[in-house]
């Protein structure tokens, strides 16, 4: 599956998928809200690193449509009928790596941001002490590709395979 993110205005960013399960995706807003590290690119980060299978990536890449719709209106409206009469409640597995992604987000992204002089202390719910080596692995993809986002100009994409 490639995703593609491709930089707005400000902190805004759209978010593209192509895959091979499932019905053709249409491409929809980020919530934006960061000038370095986009929201869903911390998400595909930490999923990566962590070796999330059915975070917000796997389910996309298993043909779940999460938080975007299919580019096809037949195809759409089928999803929405499926929905609203089959409401799919994801399975305990789903339901943990959704929260570990979260959690690892949470946590990895303030590092992130204090060493690299964005923010000066970490929030009161990032435990102190010693960061675990799989957050430090976390906030090493950040550097990989936090310049680089910043660098795009307006309309600018990084392509991310999953």
């Amino acid at each position: 599956m490639r995703v593609v993110f491709t930089k707005g205005p400000g902190t805004s960013y759209d978010i593209a998928v192509h895959r091979e399960t499932g019905p053709e995706l249409a491409p929809r807003n980020g919530p934006g809200g960061h000038r370095y590290l986009p929201h869903d690119l911390v998400h595909f980060l930490v999923e990566t690193e962590a070796g999330i299978g059915l975070g917000v990536y796997g389910r996309l890449a298993a043909g779940d449509n999460g938080m975007f719709w299919p580019a096809d209106p037949a195809e759409r409206a089928k999803a929405a009928r499926r929905r609203k009469s089959n409401p799919v409640k994801p399975s305990p597995r789903a339901q943990a790596d959704m929260a570990r992604s979260e959690q690892l987000a949470a946590i990895a992204l303030p590092v992130w941001e204090v060493r690299q002089g964005h923010a000066r202390e970490l929030p009161a719910y990032v435990p102190a002490g010693e960061v675990p080596a799989e957050v430090e692995r976390i906030v090493s993809r950040f550097d990989e590709y936090a310049d680089r986002w910043h660098a795009l100009p307006v309309g600018g994409s990084l392509i991310l395979t999953w």
